[in-house]
């Protein structure tokens, strides 16, 4: 019997969506290619709708929807899923890695309903940046082929947009951005200069705000930081017992939100939204770069870093 397709075949086979280089001006990779060994530029192919041409329209499209939303104080949840998140969606536990995310499988499964929601949600209202590469999308090998194949297949991007559309939500040209557009967005001059004089909140387990501070400084931008803490483990099962403790602590005026939650980002990002209609980013690895924190990502991020001067001149 032939195996039903996945969404994600589906996606490309309509062509409605495709894989395509995520080419990115000024982006310089090769520091991370250094840390992690050149395997990882095959993370350098992303998922792309049909409407978008290169990763710079992406950045641009990005920039126009979050700067609108700003002005017009429109709810923006704009949320990555990677590894951590796939596992967590499938209900396991190795979901457990640099964070804390969850105490137990059924701690997952009790809270699974809200984070469904959740992504209707965000899907309707804000932006979904799943990881999603050729490497992650590869299904399982059967038969003499599974014998065969010495490499390790991953699937797990594939399921995810399974998942998705099992449960009301879909990828359209409309509400999916590619994962790393985000951090290219967050650590580029238009976000920088976006926020300056704005009101940015962190929420965050932690925040130097001297390290925020010069961060943005060092790049010609003055934004007013607050600071929000949030619980550093388990806040993607225990966000409903936290929210209304938090969720007040956020000033009114606050322009936009950058957060930090692991896979609990998701459920902050999408009530943060739509209490201060507002946008909520979530920030992930950028975060621990404004807190000169890069340790706690385990080393450098794909698409956070740029070309010198000199390197884009030539």
């Amino acid at each position: 019997m032939a195996k039903k397709p996945s969404y994600l075949d589906r996606l490309i086979s309509e062509g409605t969506f495709r894989f395509a280089p995520l080419n990115i001006k000024d982006i310089d990779n090769k520091p991370v290619f250094e840390v992690f060994g050149p395997g990882i530029a095959d993370q350098e192919v992303a998922l792309f709708s049909r409407e978008i041409s290169s990763g710079d329209a992406y950045m641009s499209r990005l920039h126009e929807i979050i700067s609108g939303a700003i002005s017009k104080r429109q709810p923006l949840p704009v949320v990555r899923f990677a590894d951590g998140e796939y596992a967590f969606y499938r209900g396991d536990l190795s979901c457990n890695g640099l964070y804390n995310q969850a105490e137990s499988v059924n701690a997952i499964r009790k809270i699974m309903p809200a984070h469904i929601e959740a992504l209707r949600k965000t899907s309707q209202k804000g932006q979904l940046a799943p990881l999603v590469f050729p490497g992650n999308t590869e299904p399982k090998p059967e038969g003499l082929l599974s014998f065969l194949k010495r490499k390790k297949s991953d699937s797990s991007a594939a399921a995810f947009l399974d998942f998705l559309k099992k449960n009301g939500s879909r990828l359209t040209d409309q509400n999916y951005v590619p994962f790393y557009v985000i951090y290219a967005y967050l650590t580029s001059a238009g976000f920088i200069s976006l926020m300056n004089g704005r009101k940015i909140c962190i929420l965050n387990s932690e925040c130097s705000m001297s390290a925020c501070v010069d961060w943005f400084a060092k790049q010609g931008s003055r934004p007013e930081i607050t600071f929000v803490e949030i619980p550093k483990a388990c806040v993607a099962t225990r966000w409903p017992e936290m929210r209304e403790a938090i969720l007040p602590q956020i000033p009114a005026e606050t322009d936009l939100c950058l957060v930090g939650a692991g896979a609990g980002a998701l459920l902050v990002c999408t009530d943060v939204a739509e209490r201060l209609s507002i946008p909520a980013i979530d920030a992930g690895h950028v975060l621990n770069m404004m807190n000169d924190r890069i340790d706690k990502s385990n080393g450098l991020r794909l698409y956070t870093l740029r070309k010198s001067q000199d390197e884009s001149a030539a």
